[in-house]
């Protein structure tokens, strides 16, 4: 029941993950479910409630869960911790403690240091997910699998960029089109040295990569307008969307 509850979780909270690992081969689905649930747990955390330490304080208890997963002896009771215990190894736990600890992020309205912190954060909240979820459903090579990742991430960044604006947060170090362009382009290159290295990814590995069906059109348009961020039309049209969803799970995930 708890990886149907986790299915439940991710088709009501996270629609475009689901999609993906409906699209995946069904043995994918034990592993990606029970971490896309996570991941919504995790990203909603610090935006549930205005009180800082509240956010805190439900970000620590998702950290206090991977680490009892980790130890082995014994975990909290909850729907998607007992689906993550069964598929994830210490490894797995520890790097995804990396992923909540970005997440504190999110709580406060800080601007990003610079070009690195911004992505750091990325790595550590796509880049993290991604690679735990392909290491665990198959051998892959961390480099271009951490690639792939990093232009889901700042596509997925580019798109939430008005909201974050209106909650007051400062998503972008430089917001300006040219910015926008330079970072867009930037995530463009680490997804094509990705694509180049995808023998060094198994196909069972590639699931975890459908997922990131929408970065590349979504990339590409800020790369060419800018403005589309600000302006929150980056998202791609349904029809376009489903041929694109369609394509990658049929022909892999580097188209």
């Amino acid at each position: 029941m708890s990886l149907a509850a986790c299915a439940a979780l991710v088709e009501r909270a996270d629609p475009i993950r689901f999609r993906a690992t409906m699209a995946a081969p069904v043995a994918a689905r034990r592993v990606l479910f029970p971490l896309y649930a996570f991941n919504v747990e995790v990203s909603r955390a610090p935006w549930v409630t205005a009180e800082a330490m509240i956010a805190e304080m439900r970000l620590q208890w998702w950290r206090d869960a991977l680490q009892e997963i980790a130890a082995g002896d014994g975990a909290r009771r909850h729907d998607v911790v007992d689906a993550l215990a069964d598929v994830l190894d210490v490894e797995a736990a520890q790097c995804l403690d990396g992923l909540v600890a970005a997440r504190r992020w999110d709580i406060y309205t800080d601007a990003f240091e610079d070009a690195a912190h911004l992505d750091e954060y990325v790595d550590a909240t796509a880049g993290h997910l991604i690679w735990t979820a392909a290491r665990l459903l198959g051998p892959a090579a961390q480099s271009p699998v951490r690639d792939f990742a990093y232009g889901v991430g700042v596509a997925n960044l580019l798109r939430a960029v008005p909201e974050l604006e209106a909650r007051g947060h400062k998503p972008l170090v430089d917001g300006t089109a040219a910015g926008v362009q330079a970072l867009a382009r930037k995530a463009l290159a680490r997804r094509g040295a990705a694509v180049k290295s995808r023998r060094d990814i198994s196909g069972a590995a590639g699931a975890a990569l459908i997922a990131g069906w929408q970065a590349k059109p979504v990339l590409a348009k800020a790369a060419a307008q800018p403005k589309a961020a600000a302006a929150g039309t980056l998202a791609p049209s349904a029809l376009a969307d489903t041929a694109r969803l369609l394509t990658v799970s049929t022909l892999g995930w580097w188209r």
